[in-house]
């Protein structure tokens, strides 16, 4: 069974920082980029980051460039997204994904889902 698990959400002040977490369960991160995507109330999901398989290509959404670092652990079989300078309108629940076709954030098929974690920004 292909399995992610998100972590490390919570309620942080403007401003402030968390660093979430995907877990990978019954199979490796090691062939596969991983994407982040966000959904808030009554919105589309958007994607927010990729990470290539071996951490070489990183790709970020204009919103969150230069605040939000996407890596891996691939011996952890973990990947990480850093959310620095946050900022009320990141508030949503954020999802990682693993890309089926392989290890390319250009040549995609997202068809993993994590259950998502909850990110609040509010003062």
């Amino acid at each position: 069974q292909l399995q992610l698990v998100e972590s490390g959400g919570g309620l942080v002040q403007p401003g402030g920082s968390l660093r979430l977490s995907c877990a990978a369960s019954g199979f490796t991160l090691d062939y596969y980029a991983i994407g982040w995507f966000r959904q808030a109330p009554g919105k589309e999901r958007e994607g927010v980051s990729c990470i290539s398989s071996s951490g070489g290509s990183t790709v970020y959404a204009d919103s969150v460039k230069g605040r939000f670092t996407i890596s891996r652990d691939n011996a952890k079989n973990t990947v990480y997204l850093q959310m620095n300078s946050l900022k009320p309108e990141d508030t949503a629940v954020y999802y990682c994904a693993a890309n089926i076709i392989g290890g390319s954030c250009h040549l995609i098929d997202f068809g993993s889902w994590g259950q998502g974690t909850q990110v609040t920004v509010s003062s």
